[in-house]
């Protein structure tokens, strides 16, 4: 690994040189932009410069190398046949490098609005962003969508990577006016930092070491900037959360509730509460595979004993009597719509959280993000990649926290009751533990949907169409969904 060089000094009144450094940790990074804006050449260029790329393969780079003499450093990321035909990435490509400071894992998403879903699963995993537009186009309507996707995700660091800046003859102003769209987008959302940095990707200004050819730019590289960014389990603080992942037994005296700390932390002695019984006990023992801890805290995988017999299984989550997540009826939340098809609410929705499976008894969607403005505005449409404000009332209590307080437990997926697609991400912006009344919209099985999905297979005359159709009613009763069924299917 090359040791980077510090950064030159900065001007005291220039914010994009004071970031906190932090030198430790596994760095989730996120690329993302509009196509062709050149995220996998700026990927492959990190690599190239920052990382012990085995020397057959900067050979066989060379070799690719244009009438320019640069090699075409894309090909280390774009994987699939597909994407190199077309010159655009379509799946998320993970690559890992490690530079003197810390280790780094990218999640490489596609550009391509048809692919903002992808987009947004790796989001999810994200510490940081790296955001990409061409100098010559500045912030498009698709940077827009990713800095509210991101936003909505948790993801709080973001850096503009200003790409191609040597085919607008390396511009100061060109390069100031995108920072200052750049900085009147990210103002409306919960950034904590937001940094613009001015690259040449095939070129390697910027990157991984300082342009020569732009020094009216004083401030970090791309690759200075990700040293300082804080990995996402250097912190502890907030309440204790512990999804429960498995109930493990040993011998006749052992019983352990075994999980990973998603935040917060847990010391012998201490009381713990299940949100969904509300019972309480206090923490025996806390074991791990290299013996037993006095105290835990988060991103550990531990096993925790305590010193009374609860009825506990696989689910549950583990939190302090003072500061227990809500055990929610009724969210207010934030979407993102991922599905090809607009939100219908005559479909029947479940709510999968980190531990749970609810079914969603009513959802009334209220407002939609305009991606050119960037304020809300009333509706209850919800189409394709739409970014909107919904309540929702569910079938059942479940654990949730407000995101903006707990990551791991305030988010979700809405999912299909019937075929288990993913239709939409969310967050918890408010959680409350009554049902309001939303006005419920009873889901109805028709011998259409299911000829489409469950009963593909079958004639819809056939004793087998009706057997899975009332075993299909049966469950969705049974899980709280309010239904409605064709009169062939009831009589049946």
């Amino acid at each position: 690994s090359r040791t980077v060089a510090a950064p030159a000094p900065a001007n005291a009144n220039d914010k994009r040189a004071t970031l906190p450094r932090q030198l430790d940790g596994v760095v989730h990074i996120l690329t993302c932009g509009s196509v062709d804006d050149g995220k996998s050449t700026l990927i492959g260029r990190l690599l190239w410069d920052a990382s012990d790329l085995p020397e057959d393969t900067r050979a066989t780079l060379q070799r690719s190398a244009g009438a320019d003499g640069q090699p075409d450093l894309s090909l280390l990321v774009d994987g699939l046949v597909a994407e190199r035909e077309q010159g655009i990435t379509i799946d998320i490509a993970w690559r890992y490098f490690d530079t003197a400071h810390r280790r780094y894992v990218i999640i490489d998403s596609p550009g391509h609005e048809q692919y903002t879903r992808n987009m947004a699963s790796g989001a999810s995993h994200a510490d940081v962003a790296v955001m990409l537009v061409d100098a010559r186009d500045g912030v498009k309507k698709q940077t827009r969508r990713h800095a509210a996707i991101l936003d909505l995700l948790g993801v709080r660091r973001v850096i503009l990577a200003v790409n191609k800046m040597d085919l607008v003859a390396w511009s100061q102003a060109q390069f100031e006016a995108i920072e200052a769209d750049f900085r009147s987008v990210t103002v409306k959302f919960n950034f904590e930092t937001a940094v613009a940095v001015p690259v040449a990707a095939k070129l390697g200004d910027n990157i991984a070491s300082r342009s020569a050819t732009m020094n009216w730019y004083s401030g970090p590289t791309l690759l200075e900037v990700l040293d300082r960014t804080p990995s996402r389990g250097q912190s502890h603080g907030g309440p204790f959360r512990m999804p429960v992942q498995m109930v493990l037994r040993g011998g006749q005296d052992f019983r352990g509730l075994a999980g990973t700390i998603s935040s917060g932390e847990v010391r012998v002695g201490d009381a713990i509460v299940d949100v969904t019984s509300g019972r309480q006990a206090r923490v025996k023992r806390i074991a791990t595979f290299d013996g037993d801890l006095t105290s835990a805290a988060t991103g550990q995988a531990v096993a925790v004993q305590l010193d009374t017999d609860l009825d506990i299984a696989r689910g549950a989550i583990l939190t302090t009597p003072n500061a227990q997540s809500v055990l929610a009826r009724r969210i207010d939340a934030r979407l993102v719509w991922l599905a090809d098809t607009p939100l219908d609410t005559d479909r029947g929705l479940l709510l999968r959280s980190a531990t749970d499976l609810v079914p969603v008894s009513a959802i009334v969607v209220r407002g939609r993000l305009n991606l050119e403005t960037m304020t809300e505005s009333a509706g209850t449409v919800c189409a394709t990649n739409d970014i909107v404000v919904a309540d929702i009332e569910l079938g059942r209590g479940t654990a949730l926290d407000r995101f903006a307080d707990q990551r791991d437990t305030g988010s979700f997926v809405l999912v299909d009751a019937l075929t288990g697609a993913t239709l939409a991400g969310g967050v918890v912006i408010t959680a409350e533990a009554h049902a309001t009344g939303l006005p419920r919209d009873r889901f109805r099985l028709t011998t259409g949907l299911l000829a489409r999905g469950l009963c593909v297979d079958v004639a819809v005359d056939s004793p087998e169409f009706r057997r899975r159709a009332a075993e299909v009613a049966s469950i969705l009763r049974a899980a709280g969904v309010a239904i409605e069924v064709e009169d062939a299917f009831e009589a049946a």
